[in-house]
């Protein structure tokens, strides 16, 4: 199964996991008081950087990529913990939320539809 092929329900199910779990872990630490934001985004920054070459002539399965998704799932459990579901909202939120698409599309035209895949592809393996 790939992101692209999931059913709409299930999708739905992922966006709604998502907000139920950041909307919680918001409430619980103060807005997310306890990361370190500047830091969070230089590493997403640089963890861009190193995928946007892969795109084109990578897989998201590759183990390289997915290899920079445990990187990715690093950072991100600095917020809170995702299940597989929010984990896998959070690479729609990217699509979906237009400031995101185009941050994340500003490293390459496709990143935000291959990062979707990607986050997908180890979420399924690993959570």
């Amino acid at each position: 199964m790939t992101l692209k092929n999931s059913t709409p329900e299930y999708l739905e199910q992922c966006r709604y996991a998502l907000h139920e779990q950041q909307t919680k872990s918001l409430a619980e630490t103060e807005n997310w008081s306890h990361v370190d934001k500047q830091q969070v985004h230089i590493d997403w920054d640089l963890l861009y950087k190193e995928l946007a070459p892969l795109v084109d002539d990578s897989l998201p399965t590759s183990p390289q990529v997915q290899a920079l998704m445990s990187r990715h799932y690093s950072i991100a459990v600095r917020f809170y913990s995702p299940t597989q579901e929010a984990y896998i909202g959070l690479g729609l939120f990217y699509q979906d939320n237009p400031d995101m698409k185009a941050y994340h599309n500003a490293f390459h035209p496709l990143m935000v539809d291959f990062l979707g895949e990607a986050i997908f592809v180890f979420a399924q393996r690993n959570l």
